[in-house]
């Protein structure tokens, strides 16, 4: 099976640049559904599941492959070769946004620019650099997730959404949540969590957005301006979107944004 079907890549727009939209943990390519079809009149829109997520073939996906975020990102740049794209946009939320900048460290020649939602390259802790959680923290969310993993997103998905004068779409998040894999949940929460790309960060060399949403319990504002600090070539928004997923309950802050970006390019 070939990268375009194992993880289900799908293909749409009217335009010849493409935009390549990377979609967060316990979620899948659906959750661009209000963002990704406003760029299909100008740009190539490409969205797919990573590997373990969604409608990807989880008979592909193991634990000895998938073990860190670089091998996720060696998938990107395999679907924009295998595509043969050049030129491309690229836009990751959340853990996709260190994805993002992985591939791009991978093989620049591929990407135009970056577009980073809520990034985090550590979300621990470490002297003088606040990532939002304790060392501690990160154990007992693990331990949580692999004691009882429905449990866990039945409790967490809801935070972090936020935005909790829209119920339903804490109730959507907590439902793409139980969907996944219970072993492959624990290990991509491990890389994810655990991880640290601070040092990845000066390697961007690409017109980059850092979109910042208020209010974010995942990534909090420090952590979004540290992004901007490290990566030269990037532009710092804070939205008024708060929670973790302005894709889902600020579609239009989150798409004018994106655009306006490209526009200035």
């Amino acid at each position: 099976m070939n990268i375009i079907s194992r993880n289900n890549v799908k293909i749409s727009g009217r335009g010849s640049q493409p935009i390549l939209f990377s979609h967060g943990f316990g979620c899948d390519q659906h959750m661009w559904r209000f963002v990704s079809p406003a760029f299909e009149e100008d740009y190539q829109v490409i969205l797919y599941d990573l590997m373990g997520f969604g409608q990807s073939d989880l008979a592909s996906y193991s634990t000895l492959k998938y073990n860190s975020l670089e091998s996720y990102a060696g998938d990107v740049v395999e679907i924009c070769k295998t595509i043969q794209l050049t030129d491309v946009i690229f836009v990751g939320h959340s853990v996709s946004a260190m994805i993002g900048i992985l591939a791009h460290n991978m093989a620049p020649d591929l990407f135009a620019s970056l577009v980073l939602i809520g990034p985090s390259p550590r979300y621990i802790n470490d002297g003088s650099y606040i990532g939002g959680f304790d060392q501690e923290d990160i154990k007992e969310l693990l331990e949580s997730i692999e004691g009882n993993y429905l449990g866990w997103s039945r409790v967490m998905a809801p935070v972090i959404m936020g935005n909790q004068d829209q119920p339903m779409l804490g109730e959507e998040l907590t439902e793409s949540f139980c969907r996944m894999h219970p072993e492959v949940a624990l290990k991509f929460a491990e890389i994810t969590f655990l991880s640290d790309n601070r040092e990845d960060l000066a390697q961007v060399s690409i017109p980059t957005l850092v979109l910042q949403c208020s209010e974010d319990l995942i990534a909090p504002v420090t952590v979004g301006r540290y992004v901007h600090e490290k990566v030269e070539s990037s532009t710092f928004i804070q939205l008024e979107a708060t929670g973790h997923c302005p894709n889902l309950s600020a579609p239009q802050e989150t798409i004018q944004a994106i655009k306006t970006f490209l526009s200035k390019k």
